[in-house]
């Protein structure tokens, strides 16, 4: 018993030397690291003389930035995209456009699953950046195996347009293919009873309907129509095709060879990758014997020192730019949602800061809950009152997403911006028929007649669904009012374009909707105006950044995840089936979202994919 203690006792001071010494090593160590991760930060990455910017289209590109949670679980699973916000890609073309360092961009489209991540709002906006960069003289490339439309989209800016030998072009036109569960729903006895404002609104119609109603095909159709109409027209200027005949060739040929791409003037060369290397290498001046020509990527270059804009890095005097980005949702929310409690607590703060001048409130989102749009909405109307704020609409900014951005003083969106959708509804589930055939059954005692009423033991009574639409039409007639007020526009025209439909930015415009065509730069600009702001101010993002600690934290991980071996991987490209099931999860996912209190929601119709 005794050397038992005493083999306990000695392996107990053993480990805490133990310890000691790995703490006093760890704490040596993380000191070095910081020291040296300073260092690096001070320098940058070093750009060569005749560089080339290497822009991988298989990037994922956001509006906000990812958080610290976001970026250690995906460097944990070893399952790494690289990834840069959409302002980080504007500025960091716009220094490649003023370095002398830097004579071309090459668009990298070899690897799956590129640009088809990003809407065509968000698409437009880079692509404006790559037209300035070509116009101060310099080249723009673009090489893939396959060219999909939405990278082409991209793409067809370029000096160059190459193609690989084996490869073909996708030019077939857009598509829109919801799915419904209907009748998945009433097989496993799942009861479904809806409650809405509009008859545009199809946001519940996968779940009652087996194919879209009449005027939801209308609605998508015309929004089609916009977005395919302006890919033609944007595509066929740098090409110097007609619009015709890019229809001609969607409605006929669709998938074209790599031979048939060049001879349609869709592509400049039919050429392999090494080929396309051998010319980057005499546009650097890359000595014939190396591998490569002198390059680097994009989010390296963000990285870099440089000339970037014309505006002070110091300065008292700042723009904030919020990012919804994501579903509405009550309460705080989680990564990847627009929280009403958090984004109202940001304005709330925005509007106290004196240095904070104006406001550019970014909208990416299909909206959701209607209580937490109309908190955020309510902090948007607070902050106007004391200085400006201005919207820009990203890729989509509809109902909810629509709802918080009626009442600013100006409004952005891109041509092929989906926007609108004013109205509302409810879905009441209930599993009376799954569990009935399962032996379960429920029974009630109650003080009042509608005391039971929030059960998803039977359907709702005629009386019950009569107060849930009363309940629907209160919120929507508000909705339809507060757009009234803040577009300056008569209730009568409001009810006429609302009905839940969603409009196109160009046609979104056209009925008063939207103000200006622009994207995010273009919202800034106005906002340092209407701000009373020359050169001197600097931009401040909302939500908060991650801390430093948690950026270091994140290199440390992809530190030690490069010396384990774990490489990045980029999105590849999926199967139908699997995208027909992503699309499922996708659906379910919106179930999980749905946490208004008062069960109403101003939410785009069904997950609006444009393929």
């Amino acid at each position: 018993m005794t050397n038992f203690f005493k083999q306990t006792l000695a392996s107990l001071v053993g480990t805490l030397l133990g310890l000691i010494i790995f703490a006093g090593v760890g704490t040596t160590g993380l000191l070095l690291l910081l020291f040296a991760a300073a260092s690096s930060k001070e320098t940058g990455p070093v750009v060569k003389d005749q560089s080339v910017v290497v822009f991988d289209l298989a990037m994922n590109i956001t509006d906000r930035e990812p958080s610290a949670s976001e970026e250690l679980q995906n460097r944990i699973s070893g399952v790494e995209v690289e990834r840069m916000t959409l302002r980080s890609v504007l500025d960091s073309l716009e220094k490649a456009r003023l370095d002398p360092r830097i004579v071309a961009v090459y668009l990298d489209g070899t690897r799956a699953g590129g640009a088809s991540t990003l809407g065509y709002a968000s698409l437009k906006e880079i692509r404006k950046a790559l037209e300035e960069f070509r116009k101060s003289g310099k080249k723009v490339i673009a090489y893939s195996m396959d060219w999909s439309e939405k990278e082409y989209y991209l793409s067809s800016v370029a000096d160059t347009v190459a193609l690989n030998p084996l490869g073909a072009m996708e030019i077939n036109g857009l598509s829109s293919q919801p799915m419904f569960l209907a009748g998945a729903l009433q097989k496993y006895g799942i009861g479904v009873q809806v409650v809405r404002v509009g008859k545009f609104k199809g946001a519940v119609e996968q779940y009652v309907l087996d194919k879209l109603s009449p005027e939801n095909r209308e609605q998508t159709q015309q929004l089609l129509n916009d977005v395919w109409s302006e890919w033609r027209t944007t595509v066929g200027n740098s090409r110097k095709i007609n619009p015709q005949n890019l229809q001609a060739i969607a409605d006929n040929q669709a998938l074209l060879e790599a031979t048939a791409a060049k001879t349609n003037g869709l592509v400049d060369q039919v050429v392999y990758n090494d080929q396309i290397v051998a010319d980057l290498k005499k546009i650097t001046g890359s000595d014939d014997k190396t591998n490569t020509f002198k390059q680097i990527s994009l989010s390296k270059y963000a990285e870099s020192s440089g000339k970037n804009r014309s505006r002070q890095k110091n300065s008292p005097n700042q723009i904030a730019i919020v990012y919804a980005e994501g579903d509405i949702v009550d309460g705080k929310g989680e990564d990847g949602q627009v929280g009403g409690d958090r984004f109202a607590k940001i304005f709330n703060k925005i509007r106290q800061d004196k240095n904070i001048k104006a406001v550019v409130l970014r909208i990416n989102s299909p909206g959701g809950s209607a209580s937490a749009a109309e908190v955020m909405q309510r902090e948007v109307r607070l902050t106007r009152e004391i200085k400006p704020v201005v919207v820009s609409m990203g890729d989509v900014a509809a109902s909810g997403g629509y709802w918080i951005a009626s009442d600013s003083n100006r409004i952005f969106a891109e041509p092929n911006t989906i926007t609108g959708s004013i109205g509302v509804f409810g879905i009441l589930f209930n599993g009376q028929k799954l569990a009935n055939d399962n032996g379960i059954t429920w029974d009630v005692v109650k003080t009042a007649n509608y005391a039971d009423t929030q059960t998803i033991a039977r359907p709702k009574s005629p009386q019950e669904l009569a107060i849930y639409q009363r309940s629907v039409n209160r919120i929507y007639n508000l909705f339809i009012n507060k757009v009234a007020q803040g577009r300056k526009l008569p209730e009568q025209k409001v009810a006429e374009i609302a009905q839940g439909r969603v409009w196109s930015g160009v046609a979104a415009k056209q009925i008063g909707l939207v103000d200006e065509i622009g994207g995010l730069d273009a919202a800034i600009e106005y906002a340092a105006k209407a701000g009373k702001l020359d050169k001197d101010w600097q931009l401040k993002e909302y939500p908060k950044e991650s801390t430093f600690e948690e950026r270091f934290f994140g290199q440390a991980v992809e530190e030690i995840s490069t010396a384990l071996g774990i490489e990045k991987i980029a999105s590849q490209s999926k199967n139908p089936l699997t995208t027909e099931l992503q699309k499922l999860e996708q659906e379910i996912a919106i179930f999980q979202r749905m946490n208004d209190p008062q069960g109403i929601y101003a939410r785009l119709p069904f997950n609006l994919n444009i393929d």
